[in-house]
């Protein structure tokens, strides 16, 4: 029997990435992030936040909803680091 495998931090601050960013300029609310990235609802707001305080994500909130939207370093930083994710793929190292 072997281990599974779990994510690494990489792979869940792309995995948030690539969810708000499937959300376009409207944003994501934080539970529909935890949903599609498969996190706890604290574990989505601690990567929010960190992906806030890097200047990836923006943080809006308004009378009813607290919404993350991605902004032009947090896209440019996604495709870049697809792009590293692929290339250690291609020679089978686990990030």
């Amino acid at each position: 029997m072997s281990k599974p495998q779990y994510r690494s931090e990489m792979g869940i601050i792309s995995d948030v990435l690539g969810v708000v960013m499937e959300r376009g300029m409207q944003g994501s609310i934080i539970s529909s992030i935890a949903r599609s990235a498969n996190l706890s609802h604290y574990v989505a707001v601690e990567k929010c936040q960190k992906l806030v305080g890097f200047g990836l994500l923006e943080y809006v909130s308004n009378d009813r909803n607290h919404t993350f939207i991605v902004t032009g370093k947090g896209i440019q930083f996604f495709h870049e680091m697809q792009k590293f994710i692929e290339m250690v793929q291609s020679i089978k190292i686990r990030y």
